[in-house]
């Protein structure tokens, strides 16, 4: 599979402000290269010793990506994460946050991670219980709310995820709609390589891309 001609492709067919996260989880530096070279602006990234090690190898080419941290993100990982990542797209609870917070020097930009399907073996908030935690979150001084983030229930038919991408926008418009002070969701950041067609037509601006870029692992 060819890295550099792939992203070219999805994003020659994906309209521009759908903003492409390329999911490098076990990719090598070269085949990060092949991103940059190609024009990929964000990077996925679900392990924060794997982005570090990689960050360091890139050397002055990491600074030409925004890295987000798309895996979940333990408390004793806070300050080396904060030092890598541009987004924290995984923030789940009112513990993480403050652990975030107190440990940044400067405004960190997160997104909230929402278990969309409300299963037991994903992170993510409720649904029901996303506004208490965005409010509580706005009070912490070093963190930016900027956006929404969910993973799908895995099916083998994508159709099936078109009711949960349709849950999550009217989630991220009622909190818009709330004008909660300090919270402007920019990005709803939801659908991958299976499901990012539906994604995008229930109202996604920003799809995780591993596979058709990466080719199978």
């Amino acid at each position: 599979m060819n890295i550099y001609e792939n992203y070219k492709k999805i994003r020659s067919e994906i309209p521009e402000n759908i903003e492409i996260i390329a999911a490098s989880k076990t990719r090598s530096t070269g085949e990060i290269f092949d991103l940059i070279n190609a024009g990929c602006k964000n990077i996925g990234e679900n392990y924060v010793h794997e982005a570090a090690k990689k960050h360091s190898e890139l050397g002055s080419d990491a600074k030409k990506l925004k890295w987000h941290l798309i895996g979940h993100l333990q408390g004793n990982k806070v300050s080396r994460a904060i030092e890598i990542f541009d987004v924290i797209q995984t923030v789940d609870s009112l513990k993480l946050a403050k652990e975030i917070d107190k440990r940044a020097e400067k405004q960190i930009t997160i997104y909230v991670q929402v278990n969309i399907g409300e299963e037991k073996t994903k992170s993510g908030v409720k649904p029901d219980e996303l506004k208490n935690l965005i409010t509580s979150i706005t009070k912490l001084k070093n963190l930016k709310v900027a956006g929404l983030m969910t993973i799908e229930p895995y099916s083998i038919n994508q159709e099936d995820a078109r009711k949960y991408f349709r849950k999550m926008k009217i989630l991220f418009d009622e909190i818009n709609n709330l004008k909660i002070p300090g919270v402007d969701l920019k990005i709803l950041s939801m659908g991958m390589s299976n499901s990012y067609k539906i994604a995008i037509d229930a109202g996604s601006n920003m799809v995780r891309f591993g596979t058709m870029i990466f080719g199978e692992r």
